[in-house]
């Protein structure tokens, strides 16, 4: 039996021109023709990368992105206060700004994961006396 069609190394050969030889095969039957980049040089050959190199460009190409909890909570701070100023009712901008108070008062108590939220809880009264400003009422 042919140890190429196998797969197997045989004894009297070494691992290394084994492996030659079979890569050449497959060279010169085309299995290598098709392959993504054929004939493009290799992306940032030659420079410097981080450990996680591969999952920041894995997650471009995905169109993906990541904040660590603390973070994305001191956004959502900043688009209920937004919310809360431009909500139909008092009831509604009271419970947006009830609702982040809750996650704020959660991470106080158990902090999460990256840079410290750095945040208290919003004033409602002091947010519902604004937007009754902005009213008129």
């Amino acid at each position: 039996m042919d140890p190429t069609m196998t797969g197997r190394k045989p004894h009297d050969t070494s691992m290394e021109s084994w492996i030659e030889r079979r890569i050449r095969e497959a060279a010169e039957r085309g299995a290598f023709d098709d392959l993504p980049g054929h004939g493009e040089p290799i992306r940032d050959l030659g420079r410097h990368r981080d450990e996680g190199w591969w999952l920041k460009r894995k997650m471009r190409a995905e169109g993906l992105s990541y904040l660590p909890p603390s973070l994305i909570l001191r956004k959502d701070v900043e688009d209920a206060l937004a919310l809360a100023r431009d909500a139909a009712s008092e009831d509604d901008a009271r419970a947006i700004l009830e609702d982040v108070n809750a996650r704020i008062r959660a991470a106080i108590r158990t902090p999460p994961e990256g840079p410290p939220l750095n945040r208290r809880p919003v004033d409602v009264e002091g947010a519902i006396g604004q937007w009754r400003a902005r009213r008129g009422r």
